[in-house]
């Protein structure tokens, strides 16, 4: 049988379509996600339904988003699952989960991420984080890495700043290429992401950080006085209390927060985006 082909339906690549069929990980990732009656589950990229099967069973019902017309309407037509499930058939990237947010109960998403389109579609969720109450998601192995790493590491980054700074970041179990169909070149892992209720650090603007992380780590072999120079001074990083001979990687998530608050209290990122 074509490798690609699974279940009847052809993995497309454009969409990163890698499906678990592994039922020993299968009960480890719905175990860890530990779904219950009534909550307010979101799986993005159902894809066959390997997860959304036994989250639905327990939970009783189950918002999804997917993208495959294809698995979209096999969904519809499932004769067990499609009674359980509201199918939002649209790209992820471009969906406001604050459609499915209930005041009175805050969202729980999980998924097995497109692992083309996974750390944009994780900093698109990041912005969903006060209504969502944790998060788990299967991620190219490296991914997980990255958003748990600290400084001093070549995996610390843009993407290990802005996740944690809001959330708790846990990784849970690792994965062989071997559990899904076609198997990806790449080793998986599952992560357990908890949303605080407030910034880990006292920050003004997850913005300005943002921007802060995407100056530093897009030139990561530079020292900071050179990489952060379209945004602080030498003088700058004195008053910061920092060596400008610093890399990027050797800054912790406070020392980024304290930047990115230094540079709103001193307005200092008008003036250096009013030229680009």
């Amino acid at each position: 049988m074509n490798k690609q082909v699974h279940q009847g339906h052809r993995a497309r690549k454009r969409f990163g379509q890698n499906f678990l069929n592994n039922d020993s990980v299968i009960s480890q990732i719905v175990a860890t996600i530990y779904p219950q009656a009534g909550e307010n589950l979101v799986e993005i990229g159902p894809g066959l339904g390997a997860l959304t099967e036994p989250v639905a069973t327990t939970a009783g019902h189950l918002q999804v988003v997917e993208l495959d017309r294809d698995l979209a309407q096999r969904l519809r037509e499932h004769p067990t699952l499609a009674s359980k499930l509201t199918i939002h058939e649209i790209d992820a990237l471009k969906f406001d989960f604050m459609q499915l947010a209930k005041p009175e109960q805050k969202m729980r998403v999980f998924g097995n991420l497109p692992y083309n389109i996974s750390t944009p579609l994780i900093f698109h969720l990041l912005s969903f984080t006060s209504a969502i109450s944790d998060m788990h998601f299967m991620l190219q192995k490296e991914v997980v890495k990255r958003m748990a790493a600290g400084p001093d590491s070549k995996a610390y980054g843009r993407l290990s700043v802005m996740t944690q700074v809001q959330c708790n970041v846990m990784p849970a179990l690792e994965v062989p290429p071997e559990a899904f169909a076609p198997p990806p070149k790449v080793d998986s892992a599952v992560v357990r992401l908890e949303p605080y209720e407030t910034t880990l650090y006292p920050l003004n603007s997850l913005a300005t950080l943002d921007r802060v992380c995407k100056e530093a780590f897009n030139q990561r072999r530079k020292t900071i006085r050179n990489a952060l120079g379209n945004l602080l001074t030498v003088e700058h990083l004195a008053e910061l209390d920092l060596k400008p001979t610093l890399r990027p990687e050797n800054l912790t998530i406070q020392q980024f927060c304290d930047i990115a608050n230094y540079i709103d209290k001193n307005q200092l990122l008008q003036a250096s985006s009013s030229d680009e």
